[in-house]
C-alpha cells in the first residue's frame, strides 16, 4: 500500500476556504466562469483583437455585454485594453500573463465542453 503525502485539490479547497459562502474567490469565480467570461478569455487566448473582431468571434453577445465582460476582466487584471493615440482611436485587447495562465486552464475545459456538448444537451429532461 502506497500512502501518498500529496494532498488532494478538494482537501486544498476545503483547507483554504475556498467552498465557504464567504471566501473571496466567490467573485473571481463568478467573473471568470460567466459564460461571456470564458468565451472572451478563449477569444484572446492566442492573439490580440480589436474590439469588432471580438465582437464577431464571441457570436451572441451584446454590445453592453461585451463592454461590460471586458472591463470586469481588465479590473480582474486579466485582459489589457491598449488605446493608440490615432483617429479614429484603436483599441486592442490582450490577455496578461495572468489571463493568460488562466487561459491555459480554461481551454481543456472548453475542450471537454465541445466534446460532450451534443451528448449532454440531446439527454432528454427529468
Amino acid at each position: 500500500m502506497t500512502v501518498s503525502n500529496e494532498v488532494s485539490v478538494l482537501d486544498r479547497l476545503l483547507t483554504d476556504g475556498v467552498l465557504s459562502a464567504a471566501c473571496p474567490s466567490r467573485v473571481v469565480l463568478d467573473h471568470v466562469t460567466s459564460k461571456w467570461g470564458v468565451l472572451v478569455l478563449a477569444s484572446l487566448s492566442e492573439r490580440t483583437m480589436r474590439w469588432g473582431e471580438l465582437r464577431r468571434t464571441v457570436e451572441g453577445i451584446s454590445e453592453k455585454m461585451l463592454a461590460q465582460t471586458l472591463r470586469t476582466l481588465e479590473a480582474d487584471g486579466l485582459v489589457h485594453r491598449d488605446v493608440t493615440a490615432s483617429i479614429p482611436p484603436r483599441v486592442d485587447y490582450s490577455l496578461t500573463p495572468l489571463g493568460t495562465d488562466l487561459a491555459a486552464h480554461l481551454l481543456p475545459l472548453l475542450g471537454w465542453v465541445a466534446d460532450h456538448a451534443d451528448e449532454i444537451v440531446a439527454r432528454p429532461a427529468r
